[in-house]
């Protein structure tokens, strides 16, 4: 198996338990196929560089994957057809990183250590 790293966002007039479903929905899709998620994280209601779809933010979530090359083209057919989903992205890595993200690192404004809650979740 090959590690993945995907991010997508989603319209901004969603609520957060739609994208926790949508992630779920995702996680399934790839757990169906016999593959993992190792990572999952939720960046947050972010602004976009440009509109898209009269879109000015987004909601932005990372998922750390290994899979096999079907199950990210299975996941990567359903995110086209979601009427949600607006952009997504998928890299191939060498490996998923356990550490949060810089994303979540500079969500941190206290000096605290962040906690990831989401390594190793089961879906």
């Amino acid at each position: 198996m090959t590690f993945y790293e995907s991010i997508f966002i989603t319209r901004q007039d969603i609520s957060s338990s739609d994208v926790d479903k949508i992630v779920s929905d995702l996680s399934k899709i790839v757990v169906d196929l016999g593959s993992k998620v190792i990572k999952t994280e939720y960046w947050g209601l972010r602004n976009l560089a440009y509109e898209i779809n009269n879109n000015k933010k987004g909601h932005y979530v990372f998922l750390g994957l290994e899979a096999s090359p079907a199950t990210i083209t299975e996941m990567e057919r359903k995110m086209k057809l979601s009427q949600n989903i607006i952009r997504f992205l998928t890299l191939k890595v060498e490996a998923i990183e356990t550490t949060p993200s810089p994303i979540l690192r500079g969500k941190n404004f206290d000096g605290d250590e962040t906690i990831d809650v989401t390594i190793g979740k089961d879906f």
